[in-house]
């Protein structure tokens, strides 16, 4: 439903208010066919900047500067924005049924919708839901990735254009897909995770006929969306995986140059920017320096011992005495003890004494000092070749880094903006923190942070998307109330600003 009722306005407003839409539409609709200003996750070149870097708004919601709202159907994806066309994927949980939805711009109408029904749905987290991918467009179609099918393309219109069908996605934990397609030259290029037979796809734009395929059994693990940037006279392309990036040639898909040892965990895109490629990712279970060690044999027992049998038993352990803090709306993603304790047995429970405890701990202890529990961001400088060294890292840090949202680079500032509401701002050439501030919106952060025109754009689950200034102290401008979850990153273009939330489409100016 459109937020704004122009009939319910006063009469004598009535012809200014038309006038003033009259010429947004105008403008909008000027704009169809020209160059896509968000073409894919994260808009232009996965930068996550406003191309034309006008200042968006400041204070918004849904009964504040909201030019409309629609209502739509669940999903993560981001909006993907090209001329005046809004597209998005989502998930029918009732038909269970893969959705591709095309948006008017202008007026926030819903154009069209397509429907797949599949007979397999990939493995998903709590949080998550089939329809994670951002769709990605090259100006002419949008091509829409839904991990439990594969890829098609639509024209602006929502007629078909192609298919092509792909395994569904597997992750050996079970969370399911998180990577989006891109559009680099004339190419749609996507990381498809499929155990052993795992391979970075590149399929022409015109017909979704492969262009080149490279296997990746190794390192198939990961959540992150491609990048793609252009080194001296060659066009390059990389994936974040499962400790490793990998920068290859767009040309036909051949690795140039990696960088070993990365963390296991690697939700977030890498961001390219002043000859620099800024990778992040955590350990398994977030931030080592953020687990929470169980309690002493003593304190367990003085508190949860409810048979009074000397024991500790997993069934006594509450929900509530965690290792894991996620810090997110209702809880989602915290990991209690007692299913650290009985993972890998399909929580079977486990009954434990002194000894048994405290071997517990020291196995805990052996976890977050080992390899699972890697955490890092990192500037790598591009141009490379075969594995990079550390002469080619310009710097790397343990702390202070996201689960899920990507690095932002603004400048010469690097912005990371971690579950809670904290933001930690870096000098992008050195990595020297400028500050680590809390935003004053608590909360989990799975949306990652855009810019435009001086401001910064960071949302919380609990439905705040704060905005603060892009410089070298935290001030922040304003803190909106959505009042709904939101997971999918805005996108920004031309001084507008589009969110999804978990049940609506909005644009802001």
């Amino acid at each position: 439903m459109n937020s704004l009722s122009w009939s319910r306005r006063l009469a004598v407003l009535a012809a200014c208010a038309s006038a003033v839409w009259s010429s947004s539409a105008t403008n909008l609709a000027a704009a169809a066919g020209a160059k896509p200003e968000w073409p894919q996750f994260r808009g232009p070149a996965g930068s996550a900047r406003s191309l034309a870097d006008r200042p968006g708004p400041v204070e918004f919601g849904p009964d504040k500067n909201a030019e409309w709202s629609l209502e739509v159907p669940p999903g993560h994806s981001s909006p993907c924005i090209s001329g005046d066309r809004i597209f998005l994927s989502a998930f029918d949980p009732t038909g269970r049924k893969l959705v591709a939805l095309g948006v008017d711009r202008v007026r926030g109408r819903l154009l069209w919708k397509r429907e797949r029904a599949v007979e397999k749905f990939e493995d998903v987290h709590d949080i998550s839901n089939p329809a994670t991918a951002t769709p990605a467009t090259d100006g002419k179609a949008v091509f829409v990735y839904h991990a439990s099918y594969g890829i098609t393309a639509y024209d602006f219109d929502g007629k078909e254009v192609w298919t092509h069908p792909l395994p569904v996605a597997v992750n050996r934990m079970g969370f399911g897909s998180g990577t989006s397609p891109i559009v680099a030259g004339d190419l749609v290029l996507l990381d498809v995770h499929a155990g052993e037979g795992s391979h970075f796809l590149a399929l022409r734009c015109r017909d979704g006929g492969t262009a080149w395929k490279v296997p990746n059994p190794l390192f198939n693990e990961g959540w992150s969306t491609p990048v793609a940037w252009r080194e001296g006279d060659e066009d390059m392309v990389g994936m974040l995986n499962a400790q490793r990036f990998s920068a290859r040639r767009l040309k036909d898909g051949s690795e140039k140059w990696w960088v070993p040892g990365l963390p296991n965990q690697t939700c977030a895109t890498p961001t390219v920017g002043n000859g620099l490629v800024f990778l992040s990712g955590t350990g398994v279970l977030g931030e080592r320096q953020e687990l929470i060690r169980p309690p002493a044999f003593d304190e367990v027992i003085a508190k949860y011992d409810a048979n009074k049998d000397g024991k500790i038993s997993t069934e006594e352990l509450p929900d509530s005495l965690l290792v894991a803090d996620r810090k997110s709306a209702k809880g989602a993603g915290n990991m209690p003890v007692r299913q650290f304790l009985t993972f890998g047995t399909g929580g079977k429970p486990a009954v434990f004494d002194r000894a048994g405890w405290e071997k517990a701990l020291a196995e805990f202890d052996e976890f977050a000092r080992g390899d699972f529990m890697t955490t890092r961001v990192m500037a790598v400088r591009t141009g490379g070749t075969g594995e990079i060294g550390a002469s080619s890292v310009a710097w790397s840090e343990t702390r202070g880094i996201p689960e899920v949202p990507s690095p932002l680079l603004v400048g010469n500032r690097l912005y990371l903006v971690k579950a809670g509401g904290v933001v930690i701002c870096r000098n992008a050439a050195t990595g020297k923190a400028l500050y680590e501030e809390r935003l004053g919106a608590p909360g989990g952060y799975y949306a990652s942070p855009v810019a435009a025109g001086g401001r910064v754009y960071a949302a919380s689950d609990r439905g705040t998307v704060v905005v603060f200034e892009d410089k070298d102290s935290l001030n922040v401008l304003a803190r909106n109330e959505l009042k709904e979850p939101v997971l999918a990153t805005p996108a920004i273009v031309d001084g507008r600003l589009y969110i999804r939330t978990a049940g609506h489409l909005y644009s802001f100016r």
